[in-house]
């Protein structure tokens, strides 16, 4: 009977042995802020004038389409001259004619590899700030371009 409670105990510390538990990385470990001189001039210009390619396309109703060497196949397909119609519509009934964009913040993504461009969107209504946000890849395409209300604090989203 002592062997079997010996055998059984010794049974149950090896199936209780503690497993190595790896840490995650921390969100903030994964996106950096990086300053505008961290940046090549080039890609800065690059992302700049493809996001306002896209919304000048509310002023002068015409979209010179993303080629394959500027952006990824998905935003391509995604970004058609009949989706930004629909788009620029509500834009500039809410907020007005699209005047420039204001560079405000780069960040990384070292998961992925993407720098994602926050701009802020003016327009000549004050009535809200928008945000655009250009994503270049590893590659020098974009990757995303999104529009969002603007928020002063950088959120993943």
């Amino acid at each position: 009977m002592k062997k079997i409670i010996l055998i059984l105990s010794i049974i149950l510390l090896i199936g209780c042995k503690s497993k190595n538990v790896v840490a995650p990385v921390p969100e903030e470990a994964k996106i950096i802020k990086l300053t505008f001189s961290e940046v090549s001039a080039s890609q800065k210009d690059k992302a700049y004038e493809l996001g306002k390619r896209v919304l000048m396309t509310c002023n002068t109703s015409k979209f010179k389409p993303f080629n394959q060497s500027e952006a990824t196949t998905s935003v391509i397909k995604n970004t058609t001259e009949e989706r930004l119609t629909k788009t620029c519509t509500k834009f500039r009934q809410y907020y007005g004619t699209f005047k420039d964009l204001q560079l405000v913040e780069i960040y990384k993504n070292n998961t992925d590899k993407i720098t994602v461009y926050r701009y802020k969107a003016l327009y000549t209504k004050k009535v809200a700030n928008k945000e655009l946000r250009v994503s270049i890849n590893q590659e020098n395409k974009v990757s995303a371009i999104k529009s969002l209300d603007w928020v002063d604090a950088f959120q993943n989203k």
